[in-house]
């Protein structure tokens, strides 16, 4: 079946669709994993957004029920060169076309990514539409260009969490309040792995609620859109500042970032792939690190608080880590947790527990 992909600047793609007949639009984005794709597709930092694949084979392990960041996809559309007809690894529980077919996601193949992506590099990410249903290449740009886009929209309360939850039931120390944004499954699974006991509550709980449930510390999740769309969010986590040690990763950092009085802008095309270079202007060693994001933190632009860059994006210079001087506050815009991408910071979540312990053990004393 014919799809179309038209852009707000009036190019348009053509491809195959996968059998899923209609229309969604979202924000069009590359990503550069090779693998993964499962975990990219279900994380709810994609909500309102057509993921690219720059690899062009996808789907040849197939799909299974653990590596999962949500509990299905959040992607608006996935577009892809060329689908795997055949599924070979021993973890497979489902082809990933029917995955696809069964969670009724608009996927589109034989799309000529390489270009695609090379407009978006130079053009930079922009609203779009898959259609199967309308031909008119002229009324799918009007469409895309009226479509909502993300900027100062609020993506958050489409994946939050209802209400709080403990995480597996697990009962360990540190007790940390996880401030779900959009949180993937992998950032908890890490915390679990740390030892620690894991309070998931929704995005818009208030800090005095949070801070009744006695945490020693609280993180703040990924999630998709733009920080601006979420202000209220803003005004609680500043009321923390000062009570319990907090870990903000890729939106968590935005957030922090307006929260300490700075601003956010965005990205021309984003940092989304498992390959991105990270250094730690402490140390001056450099990490690769898998990123999903398309806002950044205007650092020079927080006169308020005593803060100071950690790291820092070796491909463009942008911001990636901030560390408050004052109180146990730090924040990534990369991806501790991988899921998927390496490995190279995953003690990050270690530097976390033992901030954690520290304060506990000075409030005690």
């Amino acid at each position: 079946m014919k799809a179309l992909i038209a852009l707000e600047d009036g190019k348009v793609f053509e491809g195959a669709s996968l059998g899923i007949e209609g229309e969604t639009a979202g924000e069009v984005v590359f990503n550069t994993s090779m693998t993964g794709y499962q975990e990219i597709m279900t994380d709810p930092s994609y909500k309102g957004q057509i993921v690219t694949m720059t690899y062009p084979l996808i789907g040849n392990y197939g799909v299974n029920g653990d590596d999962v960041e949500s509990g299905g996809p959040k992607v608006e559309g996935f577009l892809v060169r060329e689908f795997s007809k055949i599924t070979s690894n021993y973890a497979a529980t489902e082809d990933l076309l029917d995955y696809l077919r069964r969670n009724r996601l608009m996927a589109v193949e034989e799309i000529d990514t390489r270009a695609l992506t090379k407009h978006i590099r130079s053009k930079g990410a922009m609203k779009a539409i898959i259609s199967t249903i309308d031909p008119d290449p002229e009324s799918l740009v009007k469409k895309a260009r009226e479509s909502r886009g993300i900027v100062g929209i609020d993506l958050v309360k489409e994946v939050t969490c209802d209400k709080p939850s403990l995480f597996d039931g697990s009962d360990g120390s540190p007790f940390c309040v996880v401030m779900d944004f959009g949180v993937k499954m992998n950032i908890l699974r890490m915390l679990k792995k740390q030892g620690c006991k894991v309070m998931v509550v929704p995005a818009r709980t208030k800090a005095s609620d949070i801070l009744a449930m006695k945490p020693d510390g609280v993180l703040l999740s990924n999630g998709p859109g733009d920080p601006q769309g979420v202000p209220d969010v803003v005004e609680e986590i500043r009321k923390l500042f000062g009570q319990v040690p907090i870990f903000g990763i890729c939106l968590g950092q935005q957030l922090l970032g307006l929260a300490y009085g700075g601003t956010t802008y965005k990205l021309k095309f984003g940092h989304r792939g498992g390959n991105q270079p990270i250094k730690d202007l402490k140390t001056g060693r450099v990490h690769i690190a898998s990123e999903n994001h398309g806002f950044a933190v205007n650092i020079d632009s927080i006169k308020d608080e005593p803060v100071r860059a950690t790291h820092m994006n070796l491909n463009d210079g942008t911001l990636e880590g901030i560390e408050h001087e004052r109180y146990p506050i730090f924040s990534v815009q990369f991806h501790p947790e991988a899921s998927p991408g390496p490995h190279d910071t995953y003690g990050l979540f270690a530097r976390f527990k033992e901030t954690m312990e520290v304060v506990k053990k000075e409030n005690h004393a």
